[in-house]
């Protein structure tokens, strides 16, 4: 009866042992791969960041370059407008100012 026990202590010692053994080996296989899949969400983070730098940088230089068109365009308006002959004062939609060869009774 002893001998039993002993050996049936002893084989609940040993699965015990091999219980914890397991354990701590999914313990470690998980917290490797917790870490691989750190690691990879870190590296995904900064290439998500990096396009995101590229992108910015790339509508400021769109905005940059439609900015300096956009004055481009004004000045040549700004150089046409001075050349443009200017409208009579009171000119009352006639051609300067006067009616043309067209009498209305109003006129």
């Amino acid at each position: 009866e002893r001998r039993e026990r002993k050996r049936k202590l002893s084989k609940e010692m040993a699965e015990k042992a091999t219980r914890e053994l397991e354990k701590m080996q999914l313990q470690e296989k998980a917290e490797v791969k917790y870490k691989e899949w750190l690691k990879k969400k870190r590296a995904e983070e900064a290439e998500k960041k990096k396009k995101e730098k590229e992108k910015e940088k790339e509508r400021e230089a769109e905005l940059q370059e439609k900015k300096m068109r956009s004055e481009k365009i004004f000045k040549e308006w700004l150089q046409n407008a001075r050349n443009k002959p200017r409208p009579v004062l009171n000119g009352y939609g006639f051609p300067h100012g006067k009616s043309a060869g067209l009498y209305f009774y109003y006129t």
